[in-house]
C-alpha cells in the first residue's frame, strides 16, 4: 500500500515538522509521497494576492476560485482525478470510518484556506469531499489538514511500527469505535486501582470487557451528538 498526499495551503511551513516525526517519518519515500504547495506561488493575481472580500458584504476575506484553479492547473494540469478534500467546518465529520476509507486511496489532495474560507465554487467544482474536524471555526484549514494527514498516514504499513502488521488497539480492536480505558503500572496508586479483570490474565474476559466499554463510549458520543 502506498499513498501520494498533496496539501495546498497558504502556510506551507506549518507542515514541515510532520516530516520529522512519526507517522510520516516512518513511511516518507517508501509508502508515502508527501507534497505541500503554496497558493501564492501560482496565483494569477499581483503581489501574491490569493483572497478577496465576499460579494454581498461581510467581514473577512475569501480564498478566490481562480487562485485555486491556477494551483491545480500548475500541479495537475487541471482538476485531479483523485479525491480532493476541502477542509471546512461545514463538511462531513472526520471519524475513523472516513479515515479508513481515505487510507485505501492511492492519492489524495487536501485544500486548506485561511480565515473565512473558500469561494463556494471551489467546493462545488473542485472538491469531491468537504471534511470537518468539528463544528467550530479556526483561523485556517492547516490544523484540520494536519489532522487528516496524521490520521490517514498512520494507517499505512510501517508508519507506527516495523511494518510487521501489528496495529494499535484503537484501530485493531475497536471496529471504528472510541478506545476502551487503558491502564498501566503501578496497579495501585493513591488508592486508585486498576480493574481486577485486567490483572486476571483471562484474555477472553478482557476482550469482552474492552468491547463493552467501546460500545458504551460510542453510544454516549452518539447521544451527545444527537
Amino acid at each position: 500500500m502506498s499513498l501520494r498526499l498533496d496539501v495546498f495551503t497558504l502556510v506551507p511551513d506549518a507542515f514541515a515538522w510532520m516530516r520529522e516525526r512519526r507517522p510520516l517519518a516512518g513511511v516518507l519515500g517508501s509508502g508515502l509521497d508527501f507534497r505541500v504547495f503554496n497558493y501564492r506561488e501560482t496565483t494569477p493575481l499581483t503581489a501574491g494576492q490569493v483572497d478577496d472580500e465576499p460579494y454581498g458584504g461581510g467581514r473577512g476575506m475569501v480564498l478566490r476560485v481562480d487562485v485555486v484553479a491556477a494551483a491545480l492547473d500548475a500541479v495537475y494540469g487541471g482538476v485531479p482525478e483523485q479525491r480532493v478534500l476541502a477542509l471546512s467546518p461545514q463538511g462531513r465529520q472526520l471519524d475513523q470510518e472516513l479515515v479508513e476509507e481515505l487510507a485505501r486511496e492511492p492519492a489524495l489532495t487536501l485544500l486548506s484556506a485561511r480565515f473565512e474560507g473558500f469561494d463556494q465554487r471551489i467546493l462545488d467544482q473542485f472538491a469531491t469531499d468537504v471534511v470537518s474536524i468539528g463544528p467550530y471555526v479556526l483561523s485556517g484549514g492547516e490544523i484540520p489538514a494536519m489532522a487528516v494527514v496524521d490520521a490517514v498516514v498512520r494507517r499505512l504499513p510501517g508508519a507506527l511500527s516495523d511494518g510487521s502488521g501489528e496495529l494499535e488497539s484503537f484501530s485493531a480492536a475497536l471496529d471504528g469505535g472510541l478506545e476502551y480505558p487503558q491502564y498501566t503500572r503501578p496497579a495501585e496508586f493513591r488508592g486508585w486501582s486498576v480493574p481486577e479483570i485486567l490483572l486476571s490474565g483471562d484474555h477472553g474476559r478482557i476482550e469482552t470487557w474492552r468491547r463493552e466499554h467501546v460500545r458504551s463510549r460510542s453510544d454516549e458520543q452518539t447521544m451527545t451528538r444527537a
